[in-house]
């Protein structure tokens, strides 16, 4: 009985066919690496909405990430800002397009490189009764790693930033 491999032709398509598939699974694969860094942006997001709601109905004023309980995030991968000084707060009356919350990337993800995408929770003074309306801004380059986020946004709230600077 004769014994045969393969053909020289069955070895090649074989070969096409493995270089055809990685070509299409690794870039889906360090894009999937990069949501899942992004994923943990959303719930330090709604961590930090949650404590200044409740802050704000207790006190009729916006407060500062201390005074509202919010520890920031250990992360490898962002840094995390805020707008009111930790141990301030801020009447409702006085809110006006002012960032209360910032994610900043410190490592690349596919198109966002350091220094260049950015997740804002803008606060807003809202209607009577300790409520505050958000605004969830994020760099173009960061909305298809986050495509959630800004359902954070209180109906009708647009991401308008002022100039005041993040402490």
């Amino acid at each position: 009985m004769k014994k045969q491999g393969f053909t020289l032709i069955e070895l090649m398509v074989v070969i096409v066919i493995m270089g055809i598939l990685a070509a299409v699974a690794v870039p889906k694969l360090f894009g999937m690496i990069a949501k899942s860094k992004a994923s943990e942006v959303g719930p330090a997001a709604g961590t930090y909405v949650k404590l200044q709601d409740a802050y704000a109905a207790e006190r009729n004023a916006a407060g500062g990430w201390m005074l509202i309980g919010y520890t920031i995030p250990a992360s490898n991968n962002f840094s995390y800002k805020g707008g009111i000084t930790e141990n301030a707060t801020v009447e409702l009356t006085s809110l006006n397009n002012n960032i209360g919350w910032q994610a900043q990337n410190k490592v690349a993800l596919n198109d966002c490189t350091t220094d260049e995408c950015f997740w804002d929770i803008v606060v807003n003074n809202g209607d009577k009764g300790g409520q505050i309306k958000y605004a969830a801004c994020l760099t173009a380059d960061a909305a298809p790693l986050t495509a959630n986020f800004t359902a954070i946004s209180t109906p009708g709230e647009n991401c308008t930033v002022s100039t005041a600077a993040i402490q």
